[in-house]
C-alpha cells in the first residue's frame, strides 16, 4: 500500500529513465488499485514491462464494495494479477479455495494469475512446509487445465522471511522451486519447465544475486526493496 498515482508516476520515471529496455529482462509491477492506470500510460512503450494487479475478486460485476473485478483490472492497464499472497492470506484470511475461484477469474478474463505459496514460522519449524506449499498449489489450481497452468507464473514466498530480514538461504530456495517444479511437472503433464517460479522473501541488493543463481529460480518477488526506483533499478539488474 505505496505510491499513489502521482507518486507511482515519478516512480516509473525515474526507474524507467535509469533502466534503459532489455530484451533478456521482464518486469512486473504491481501498484495499489488506484495506480493502476497512472503506471500503465508511464509503461507505455516499454515491451519489457508488464502490469499487473495485486488483488481481485472472482466475481465479473456486481454489489462487492470496496473490491476489484479482473475485468476492471484489465481494463485498468493489468495483464497480471497476484494471487494468494501471504499478506492476503493472512491479514484477510483468504483461504486456498479462495485463490482457486480468483485463479479461474483472472483467466477468464485474461490476466495471468501468479499463484503464491508459502509457509509459516511454524509450519516450517514443525516440518510440515512440504504439506503445506502442495496444498496450496494443488488448490488454487484445481479449476485450472495442464494447458492453463502451465501459462501462469508461481511465487514462492515463505511467511517466515517476508519482512523479517531473513531470507532463505540458495540452497533453502533452490529445495523448494524444486519441490514446486515437480510439483508442476505433474499438473502440467510435464510442461513445468515454461511456467517462472519467483522466489519472494526479504530480497535485497545483498542477496538478489546468489538467490537468482539458485537452480529453479527464475525470477524474484520483490517488496519493500522496491519502493525505492534507485533501488529496485539495481535489482532488475542483477
Amino acid at each position: 500500500m505505496h505510491h499513489g498515482p502521482g507518486s507511482a508516476r515519478t516512480f516509473m520515471r525515474v526507474f524507467l529513465e535509469s533502466f534503459p529496455p532489455q530484451s533478456e529482462h521482464t518486469l512486473i509491477f504491481a501498484p495499489p488499485a488506484a495506480s493502476l492506470t497512472a503506471v500503465t500510460g508511464a509503461a507505455e512503450g516499454r515491451p519489457d514491462v508488464i502490469i499487473a494487479a495485486q488483488n481481485i475478486y472472482w466475481e465479473e460485476k456486481g454489489a462487492y464494495t470496496g473490491e476489484m473485478s479482473p475485468e476492471i483490472a484489465r481494463e485498468a492497464g493489468a495483464r497480471m494479477t497476484l494471487v494468494g499472497h501471504s499478506e492476503r492470506r493472512r491479514k484477510f484470511g483468504e483461504t486456498d479455495a479462495e485463490t482457486a475461484k480468483k485463479c479461474v477469474a483472472a483467466v477468464r478474463a485474461g490476466l495471468v494469475p501468479m499463484l503464491c505459496v508459502g509457509e509459516t514460522d511454524d509450519e516450517r519449524r514443525t516440518g510440515r512446509t512440504s504439506d503445506v506449499v502442495a496444498r496450496q498449489l494443488r488448490t488454487g489450481v484445481v479449476e485450472l487445465g495442464p494447458d492453463t497452468i502451465a501459462q501462469m507464473f508461481v511465487a514462492y514466498e515463505p511467511v517466515w522471511a517476508i519482512g523479517t530480514g531473513r531470507n532463505a538461504t540458495p540452497e533453502d530456495a533452490e529445495l523448494m522451486h524444486g519441490f514446486i517444479r515437480a510439483l508442476l511437472d505433474e499438473l502440467t503433464s510435464g510442461r513445468a519447465a515454461g511456467v517462472p517460479i519467483l522466489y519472494g522473501g526479504s530480497v535485497s541488493t545483498k542477496n538478489c544475486a546468489e538467490l537468482l543463481a539458485a537452480r529453479d529460480v527464475d525470477g524474484l518477488l520483490v517488496g519493500g526493496a522496491s519502493l525505492d526506483p534507485v533501488t529496485w533499478a539495481e535489482i532488475a539488474r542483477t
